[in-house]
């Protein structure tokens, strides 16, 4: 069978108007995204950029959402710089919590946003120039 996924293309979060600059600031300041184009659709919301791909979208839709109301655990990024990123979050008061993937090259930082959405980091060891961290 061939793979047709190839990694996250983006998640989309729902909030409440009054909800949506402190989301669109925390994931600038956490993960570095950048506000980008956006179509022109029925509610307000950001298109938040990740290397020229829009990862994440917010949008205000007058109906909050939590991420209860899903069987969602969590959302992982592919990323890298571990060590930049401990500086960023920290730098940012934003609290993390790691783990190791026993037997295997991985690195998860784990944050949640200001909705309570679990976000997984995955940062590959061997790609860091590290067996482990």
């Amino acid at each position: 069978m061939n793979t047709i996924v190839h990694g996250l293309h983006h998640f989309t979060l729902r909030c409440e108007l009054e909800q949506l600059d402190a989301l669109s600031d925390f994931y600038r300041r956490a993960l570095g995204l950048e506000p980008g184009d956006r179509p022109a659709l029925r509610f307000p919301g950001y298109w938040l950029y990740a290397c020229g791909q829009p990862v994440v979208h917010l949008y205000a839709s007058g109906r909050a959402a939590s991420p209860e109301a899903v069987a969602l655990d969590h959302v992982s990024f592919r990323a890298s710089g571990l060590a930049a990123a401990r500086r960023r979050l920290a730098a940012e008061g934003i609290d993390y919590t790691e783990a190791p993937v026993p037997g295997w090259s991985l690195h998860q930082v784990f944050i949640r946003d200001p909705l309570g959405l679990k976000l997984e980091l995955t940062f590959d060891m061997a790609e860091e120039g590290e067996g482990r961290p």
